[in-house]
């Protein structure tokens, strides 16, 4: 018979749904990244057509057309990924089940590297837009950098609804801002200001299919983020299927409509790039002109390009969970607080960050050609799994949609060899050469689980039990109240009771005498170490008991207050990491909590200066 004590189904369900995103809260907290790329999306294509002069910026609308094409494929088949898995893991969930347990780490690798990356390059982005507008503040760049994420990290573990809550204003200004720049920029026919000549530029004709397409990869950056709604479904309240799928469409048709709407605008206004100024400031100026307007929208996305790193932190977390559930990462990453919050994915994730913001000087352009290899790994595989989902299944019209996975693909898999092949020499080797040691360090996890497992006998009954003779080892230094709890506790515990005192070369006379005295009637066992050890006398000691099941007390004052544990000399966590590392017996750790005076004398019949009315001094271990 069982008896399971819980709280009442519906009060930790309304509870833990109130941790969780709605639609607009999904957009907040999952699609600032995505978001952001508006601010740099366009530009990364102006900076390659450039090259061919006003020739190859003729091609601008082009590309972002192509750009926001596949925007609308990866939308509608993430949209089929939430139905698909609902539990979560986009890429990765979508890999384990139709491309084998290979390809769902090297997706699952790909999205590590880029919630990572993401994170470091929206930091790194919006304090640089920041420390542009006051230089002042250039020296304190990398300080700043982790400012942020520790700000944006806290907010986190407060809870994702928390964080959603936090982001929806700043979204809803930066997003509103954007489309009074669009609508604004259509209906006035020139520029409000005079915008920077462009430089002079060469022939399109001898390098076009190469420009073009370095200008599709160089482009597709933009879409970044858009897996982090399928990635995080666990994350939306019920239906959360519906609530994801909802996010995902309005985050394509939002991104597309920018993306397509700045694109039009940089053409119209034959925008041009410019040192120190950037396309998306350019454009602003030309629909708004310099006022107010101008610098809210500066200030929205310097402030969203400093959240975006938000997304990472919903998503990560969630896929970090599935892998350990699958036992390809330590389990602690499954593990969540009471405000749904995966605490370990948040911790490694920031942790990552700020070694890269670190290691970087915080300089976004040593990032940027980074970002966009490993989520381009991701897309493609996911699209290929979705093919063979399709295949699978069958459903009514499960061919037309075939074939949008298979051409989104194809479309990711050319855009993920151009851009390796272009970014591999700006850095993009670190991409190309972490995601095999990630896949790597999984395995190497999963097969010690897999060990594990084996030995524990996990799958198979295992034989009824059956009690064994025990021996309790209790190791002693002073005759003393904690002395008696440990020896109490221990008679509880075991059939047998041993102390054991450990001394230098030569007797403890002062010591023996005191226990003679008490006679506790528990037998003792006094070792002697010419080093002054504790550790390994102790473990030679139980190594030579015939004895199977040797359990050790290891009895500790648990201080009143918290400045006191400076006062403890740590003999305890001495005894047990030697124990644990050289033997097989269990050790217990028996927290002495020091209460009030009477109590302890008549709990272990000894008084506090000891039998002989010697004023001692209390140790950790007995």
């Amino acid at each position: 018979m069982s008896l399971t004590f819980a709280p009442p189904k519906t009060a930790v369900n309304a509870d833990g749904e109130r941790h969780r995103l709605t639609v607009t809260g999904g957009l907040a907290a999952l699609s600032l990244d995505a978001m952001a790329s508006v601010a740099y999306g366009p530009e990364a294509i102006v900076l390659v057509l450039a090259v061919a002069g006003g020739a190859g910026l003729g091609f601008t609308l082009p590309v972002t057309v192509a750009i926001a094409v596949l925007l609308g494929v990866l939308t509608l088949s993430y949209r089929q990924v939430v139905a698909a898995f609902p539990e979560g893991g986009g890429a990765y969930g979508v890999c384990r089940r139709y491309l084998g347990r290979r390809a769902s780490l090297v997706a699952a690798a790909s999205l590590i590297v880029d919630y990572v990356l993401n994170v470091t390059v929206s930091v790194a982005a919006g304090v640089a837009a920041l420390t542009s507008a006051f230089p002042g503040l250039l020296p304190y760049t990398v300080w700043l950098c982790l400012g942020v994420l520790a700000l944006v990290t806290a907010v986190n573990l407060r809870g994702i609804a928390h964080s959603a809550r936090a982001f929806i204003a700043p979204t809803v200004v930066y997003v509103g801002a954007i489309l009074v720049v669009i609508v604004a920029g259509l209906v006035r026919s020139g520029p409000a200001v005079a915008l920077p000549a462009a430089a002079p530029g060469g022939s399109l004709q001898t390098v076009r299919i190469l420009l073009l397409l370095k200008a599709f990869a160089n482009g597709c950056a933009a879409l970044t983020g858009v897996e982090a709604i399928a990635n995080a479904v666990p994350s939306f309240r019920v239906p959360r299927v519906k609530r994801a799928q909802r996010a995902e469409v309005t985050l394509g048709v939002l991104l597309a409509v920018m993306l397509l709407g700045i694109a039009v605008l940089i053409e119209k206004f034959a925008v041009h790039p410019a040192d120190g100024i950037t396309v998306l400031s350019q454009v602003t100026a030309a629909s708004l002109g310099e006022g107010f307007g101008y610098y809210l929208v500066q200030f929205s996305t310097v402030v969203l390009l400093a959240l975006a790193a938000n997304t990472s932190f919903g998503g990560l977390p969630v896929l970090a969970q599935l892998l350990a559930g699958d036992n390809n990462l330590p389990h602690l990453f499954a593990l969540r607080d009471e405000r749904q919050v995966h605490t370990y994915g948040i911790g490694f994730l920031a942790a990552a960050s700020a070694i890269l913001l670190v290691i970087a000087d915080g300089r976004v352009n040593l990032l940027v050609p980074l970002f966009a290899i490993g989520v381009f790994v991701g897309f493609t595989l996911s699209q290929a799994g979705m093919v063979r989902h399709w295949r699978a299944l069958r459903p009514p019209g499960w061919r037309g949609r075939a074939v949008l996975n298979g051409t989104g693909a194809v479309l990711t898999a050319i855009a993920a060899v151009v851009v390796t092949a272009t970014k591999f020499g700006e850095g993009g080797w670190l991409v190309v050469v972490s995601l095999p040691l990630l896949v790597l360090g999984m395995e190497r996890v999963h097969l010690a689980y897999r060990d594990i497992g084996t030995r524990l006998g996990l799958g198979r009954i295992p034989a009824p039990p059956r009690p064994h003779r025990s021996l309790v080892i209790v190791p002693v230094g002073t005759v003393s109240r904690l002395t008696g709890e440990a020896l109490a506790a221990a008679l509880s515990l075991g059939d047998r009771v041993r102390a054991v005192h450990i001394t230098p070369s030569g007797a403890d006379d002062t010591f023996v005498a005191e226990w003679e005295a008490w006679d506790p009637g528990v037998p003792l066992v006094r070792l002697h170490d010419g080093k002054r050890r504790l550790g390994a006398p102790l473990a030679d000691y139980l190594c030579g008991l015939p004895e199977p099941h040797v359990f050790v007390l290891i009895a500790e004052v648990e201080p009143e207050h918290l400045w006191q544990r400076l006062l403890q000399n740590q003999r305890g966590a001495v005894l047990a990491h030697a124990l644990r590392r050289r033997t097989n017996a269990v050790v217990c750790r028996l927290r002495f909590r020091v209460g009030q005076r009477g109590d302890s004398e008549r709990r272990t019949g000894i008084p506090p200066d000891g039998p002989a009315g010697r004023t001692g001094t209390a140790t950790t271990s007995g």
